[in-house]
């Protein structure tokens, strides 16, 4: 049986930052708590560790995980053409559940899977992965179980769907009080929603509609006068990375 680590305490809690982060440097898979549910996670940029992440899913390229990070400002590194209006849901909503598909730099040296070169990021509203994103870098992270089964809110759900493809399991108790992320298209002039979650599509307009302003903000420069952008949910798809 892999490693489970109760990050209860201090102690904990550094000890098992200290093992995810060894193993996700390591090419191996973890399970992390998030702010919507447990997930299993890899090295986004070790393409190896991201096809045993599919692999212990149950999934195949077709379906590429999204990526997690834990600044905003990451997202400059991984996407280009970002359109103003994902800057603003971002600088309203990030970190949450909020997960934005945007168009991804051809330069980087990954493979996700069948993405049609598109990205889907989101930054959580959860310490602990915070604490190992900010180590790790951009994390490939799909709900911890396999596809087809409910999502794990709890450490044992996890382990008993992945067992010993996951070499580390961070046990923060019971998570995922919330809905899933929200998901929305930003590759094109106008956001499309792809999966109703967490954050109301009136949220999602009013965000577009009026900007928060915060000058430490990687959002800032935006301009504010900008009207809202439909939302049309029913609007075709682009095939973008995607989670469960």
């Amino acid at each position: 049986m892999s490693p489970v680590i109760s990050t209860s305490d201090d102690d904990g809690r550094e000890k098992g930052i200290r093992a995810a982060v060894d193993a996700v440097r390591d090419g191996r898979l973890v399970v992390i708590p998030t702010d919507t549910v447990y997930g299993v996670g890899a090295d986004a940029f070790d393409e190896a560790a991201v096809a045993a992440l599919l692999e212990a899913k149950g999934r195949g390229r077709e379906m590429p995980p999204p990526v997690l990070v834990p600044s905003p400002r990451t997202i400059d590194g991984l996407a280009v053409d970002v359109p103003e209006y994902a800057r603003r849901l971002i600088s309203r909503f990030w970190p949450g559940a909020l997960t934005v598909v945007v168009r991804a730099q051809a330069s980087l040296m990954w493979d996700l899977g069948e993405t049609n070169g598109t990205v889907a990021v989101r930054m959580p509203d959860q310490q602990l992965a915070l604490a190992v994103l900010a180590e790790t870098g951009p994390m490939a992270v799909t709900s911890a179980n396999r596809t087809g089964e409910p999502p794990a809110r709890t450490i044992t759900e996890a382990a008993s769907q992945l067992g010993a493809s996951v070499t580390v399991y961070l046990d923060d108790g019971p998570v995922g009080d919330s809905e899933a992320s929200t998901i929305v298209d930003c590759t094109g002039d106008a956001p499309v929603i792809l999966r109703r979650g967490a954050i109301e599509e009136s949220d999602i307009l009013a965000a577009i509609a009026e900007p928060e302003q915060d000058p430490e903000d990687p959002a800032e420069g935006i301009d504010a006068t900008g009207g809202a952008t439909a939302v049309d949910p029913a609007a075709p798809t682009r095939r973008p990375a995607t989670e469960d």
